[in-house]
Formats: structure tokens, sequence, C-alpha cells
């Protein structure tokens, strides 16, 4: 619910539980109305509300029950907050596990969370590029508004840089120049395909392996970052290269593209909580 179904009062009463099971006593709501936050200073307390049926814009309360009061609200007022978005919400509810949390966001709409329970999204993915490309198309995908479940987003960063001190041969090879790695031993990429004078260690995935055997017809010490053997449970994403459009679900991963568009994240994550 938002604004259109959130009734805020101000008053001049202290917000105990008396005060407020008087003031609802007498109480006619609004047709659309669920929820009704009192405020008085900085004191704030929800109440859900319960009409009768009827056929008028206003009715009287069948019911109501008082969800919290002062000392058990979080106000947060964030102009840049979507207050109908459940994956932010989701996130605000878990900053806040004990709270019930009134936010006033975007165009001054008004909404409030209590027990929002979240389903975490594991997140894997290789840096650099820095920040994940991976975790920024999942927090897109999350703002979209096509997302409609409390999902909160728990990262796993595989920095392929800090695999470097490891390699015992004299150089060491990367998949990709334009990823800017370097290392203070002699470094390779192997998308230029060059020509090797040292004994390398590759520091990629699997499809990279392929490659540099395909290249160089021999086999070579291999350090693997591939996002999907860092699997350990629980619904997650990963980018795969055997993906070339879409996404695939197996269990609960769900693959995408390398290349992945902010739709494809957002049709995985829908697939992969269905």
């Amino acid at each position: 619910m938002h604004c259109k179904d959130v009734t805020v009062r101000e008053t001049n009463v202290p917000l105990t539980k008396e005060n407020v099971t008087k003031m609802m006593d007498s109480w006619t709501s609004y047709v659309r109305t669920e929820g009704l936050v009192f405020v008085n200073g900085n004191e704030y307390a929800v109440v859900f509300v319960h009409s009768k049926k009827g056929t008028g814009l206003f009715r009287e309360v069948s019911d109501y029950e008082i969800l919290a009061l002062p000392k058990d609200v979080v106000f947060i007022d964030d102009p840049s907050f979507d207050v109908i978005n459940i994956p932010a919400l989701a996130e605000l509810q878990s900053k806040h596990p004990e709270k019930t949390v009134i936010v006033r966001g975007m165009f001054s709409h008004i909404n409030f969370i209590k027990d929002l329970k979240p389903m975490i999204l594991n997140v894997i993915d290789n840096i650099p590029p820095a920040p994940s490309k991976l975790g920024a198309l999942v927090q897109r995908a999350l703002a979209s508004g096509f997302v409609d479940l409390p999902i909160v987003i728990s990262e796993k960063i595989i920095d392929m840089a800090m695999e470097t001190p490891n390699v015992t041969t004299e150089a060491v090879m990367f998949p990709c120049k334009v990823s800017g790695l370097k290392a203070n031993i002699p470094t390779y990429f192997l998308d230029e395909a060059p020509e090797l004078k040292h004994d390398v260690t590759l520091i990629g995935c699997h499809l990279s392996e392929r490659i540099f055997k395909e290249l160089y017809k021999k086999d070579v010490k291999f350090v693997n970052v591939c996002p999907d053997d860092f699997v350990t449970g629980g619904k997650t994403i990963v980018k795969c290269c055997k993906i070339k459009e879409g996404c695939k679900i197996e269990g609960d991963t769900a693959k995408v593209p390398w290349g992945a568009t902010v739709p494809e994240v957002v049709d995985a994550i829908n697939k992969l909580f269905s």
C-alpha cells in the first residue's frame, strides 16, 4: 500500500495505546484506507484498519489493529525512495528488523512496513570491472518495478587481482586486457593471443582454459574463478559464458549471459523465485 491506502492524521495527544484506542472507537474511514498513521510531533503510531461494507466513500471501522506505538516505530524521510517498490521496502526492513518503518519517499508518498520477511538473492560475480556489473544489473532489475518480491541482495565478489600473489609460475595470464588487471610479474592477456616467453598461470573461467589449450596446444596451470563454481546454496544468480541470451534456471541458480541486459535479469529473478 502507499498514500492512496494510508491516511496520515496529526494529533496533539500522546500516542499511548489508550489514546489511540479512544480515537479509533469513533473513527470513520475512507473506503480505500487500510493503514492509519497518527503523528504527534516526532512520535508516530500505526494502525491497520478494517472498514464495514457499504456504498459510500466513508465507512465506519469494523475492526482495527494497533501495529506499533512510538517506541517501536522508525520514520524515514527520503525523497528518492520508491515507496511501492517491494525490494526497496524489503531492504529498508532488513535494516530495522524489529521495527515498524514509516517511509516518506518520492512525491511525498507515504508507506509503512512491518515484519516484511526478506528473500535473499546471492549475486556472485568477478571483478574487474568494478563495481560488479551483475550486481549493478540486479540492482536495476529490482528498482525497475518488474520484480514484485521482497528480495534483498547478498553479494560475493571474486577479485581476480587477489589471486595473483598465489601464482608460482614466472608469469600470469588474464582473459581480457580491457580488465586493466596488473601484476608484479610478467603479465599476458589471453584475448591478445600473445607469444609466450614465460611459464604462465591462467586466472580465468573454464572457457578461458579451453581457449588457451586451443591456441597453445598444451595444458596450463589454472586458477578457476568461474562464478558458477562458487555457488554454495540458496537462490543465486551468476553470469555464464555458456548462456548466449535469456537465462537458464538450474535448481536454485539462475544463469544469465556475460552481456546480460536488465530485462534478462528481471526474467531470471522472477523465474528463480517463481
